[in-house]
């Protein structure tokens, strides 16, 4: 059993990508992301997500098969979600239709590798 304490929350998450500069100038120019860490060599670059969690691009040779049903991807907050998927889509950025529940309005929209990210707005 592990000892308490020992994991103190997500430090990052990691979205592989088949080109950094092109996915570094997405996520700062689009999403509005700004650069904690950019490592050329090891072709990485940690963004800063206005949250404890960062975000960390990192460029991969292989192929990027991405499955909506089984992937893991992360959740940004926004307060207004409708205005936001506007806004993504006047950029061009792919982006599904509005959901709306009891406790939540959320979509999903896509980088430029087809990676899944989704923007929710918690009803308080």
């Amino acid at each position: 059993m592990m000892e308490r304490n020992l994991l103190q929350g997500i430090d990052t998450v990691i979205v592989r990508v088949t080109d950094i500069e092109r996915s570094k100038k997405w996520y700062t120019d689009i999403l509005g992301f700004g650069i904690t860490w950019d490592e050329p060599k090891m072709k990485l670059v940690v963004l800063n997500t206005s949250s404890n969690v960062s975000l960390t691009l990192w460029q991969t040779d292989e192929t990027i098969s991405i499955n909506k049903n089984t992937a893991s991807y992360p959740i940004f907050r926004t307060p207004d979600a409708s205005a936001l998927r506007i806004n993504l889509e006047e950029k061009g950025v792919s982006t599904e239709s509005i959901v709306t529940d009891d406790y939540v309005t959320y979509f999903f929209f896509y980088d430029p590798d087809g990676n899944i990210l989704e923007a929710c707005q918690v009803h308080e």
